[in-house]
């Protein structure tokens, strides 16, 4: 096992996948951006996703929309998961019209939700029995880094898995961590930065919201803070929303009521205190309870600007 590879992106790899039939489930942000980066690669693409604006986006650049997961994966050798979390993966995998029964034999599906280790591990003992491989494989980098093919994947699995798997995550991704040879792994590690990112959404949110309290030019606290000891990837990625008043969900604040969800539900059940995420996730949770849940995760300073009477950019009083 190697504990870590940063992918060279002109490799062999990249020539293994040209012409090589990938599916991509699920064309949101993420989804998307990846389907664009293997297409880039010079693989076919096919994709699903229910929205019409997606499979859109997918023609844009000559993928191959399909009506069901299981039409886009069928015969294909790897299939790419991008969608929201364990229960997603389960109805894509094992649904009616699921990739499951549809992939090739000894194909290769990589899972991209964040879960609890324990779904990647069942989603995975499922899969096998049925002769196909299952990759771990949480994403970070946001949306950005997804179409630059330059995300970073957290993955676990077989040493097949990774083989099969290996050109298509070229194509996806500037950073490969390969943590283990079982499946719940990489999603273990993923939990862990996923409660890092909600715990600094949170703090940079109240850090800017408090910033206006003051009277302070909010443009001028971005740039200070972001050049000082108290700048986080989080504060520098998430405050800029804020400045421009702008809240399209490049991730939503529902995805971290899940993740912090999953988190506190793993802390609880090893007798762990987690105050700190515990904290964030109500802040996320007050956030979605005030309209938001769809909204840009960057949401929770409007939360504080409510609760103080103030208004950011982009809100009336």
């Amino acid at each position: 096992m190697i504990p870590g590879e940063v992918i060279a992106k002109d490799g062999a790899n990249g020539a293994e996948c040209a012409g090589q039939e990938v599916a991509v489930i699920g064309l949101g942000s993420m989804g998307i951006g990846m389907a664009a980066s293997l297409a880039r690669a010079g693989a076919v693409v096919s994709g699903f996703d229910p929205q019409p604006a997606a499979t859109a986006r997918l023609k844009a650049f000559g993928g191959l929309p399909a009506a069901a997961p299981a039409a886009a994966a069928s015969g294909k050798r790897v299939v790419v998961s991008v969608v929201v979390n364990a229960d997603q993966t389960e109805d894509v995998l094992f649904g009616p019209d699921g990739c499951a029964a549809a992939m090739a034999e000894g194909g290769v599906f990589i899972s991209c939700a964040t879960m609890a280790p324990e779904r990647a591990r069942a989603l995975s003992g499922r899969l096998e029995q049925m002769g196909k491989l299952f990759l771990d494989a949480p994403i970070s980098g946001g949306s950005k880094r997804a179409a630059e093919g330059a995300l970073t994947v957290l993955a676990s699995g077989a040493p097949e898995a990774f083989e099969r798997a290996a050109p298509a995550l070229e194509a996806m991704a500037a950073t490969l961590y390969r943590l283990g040879d079982a499946p719940g792994q990489a999603a273990a590690f993923k939990m862990v930065n996923q409660l890092l990112a909600g715990v600094h959404i949170a703090a940079a949110s109240e850090a800017i919201t408090f910033a206006s309290r003051e009277g302070l030019d909010l443009a001028k606290v971005y740039e200070v803070i972001s050049k000082s000891a108290g700048n986080s990837w989080m504060f520098e990625n998430r405050i800029p929303h804020v400045l421009e008043g702008d809240y399209t969900p490049h991730s939503a604040v529902s995805i971290f009521v899940k993740d912090l969800g999953i988190v506190m539900d793993m802390a609880r059940s090893r007798s762990f205190p987690v105050p700190m995420a515990g904290a964030a996730l109500q802040m996320f949770l007050m956030t979605a309870a005030a309209g938001m849940a769809a909204d840009d995760d960057a949401s929770v300073a409007r939360l504080y600007a409510q609760v103080a009477d103030l208004a950011l950019p982009g809100m009336a009083r």
